[in-house]
């Protein structure tokens, strides 16, 4: 049975640097105050403040709202923390 991936819409809308809404998610990487690495549909979104928290995550829908005071968002590719997660031996045979 054929596995359909479905992509939802990535969107990003901050209000004064101080609260973040963001969907498209799938999967929080990590978090502190004062920085939250997310795994996105577009690729890795680092933020980096001052008191940054979750407030709110829903891995089902694929959303997150980050509050805080938001210094800078960075997008980057995801492709070497998706092959991180495989096993070792599919690494080692590739």
């Amino acid at each position: 049975m054929e596995e359909k991936l479905t992509t939802r819409p990535h969107k990003l809308a901050m209000t004064n640097r101080s609260s973040c809404g963001i969907t498209g998610l799938r999967d929080v990487v990590s978090f502190d105050e004062n920085q939250v690495i997310l795994d996105t549909d577009m690729g890795l979104l680092t933020m980096k403040g001052k008191n940054l928290h979750v407030s709110r995550l829903t891995l089902e829908k694929g959303e997150v709202d980050v509050d805080g005071t938001i210094d800078s968002l960075t997008y980057s590719s995801n492709e070497a923390y998706r092959k991180s997660g495989d096993s070792l031996f599919s690494r080692l045979f590739k």
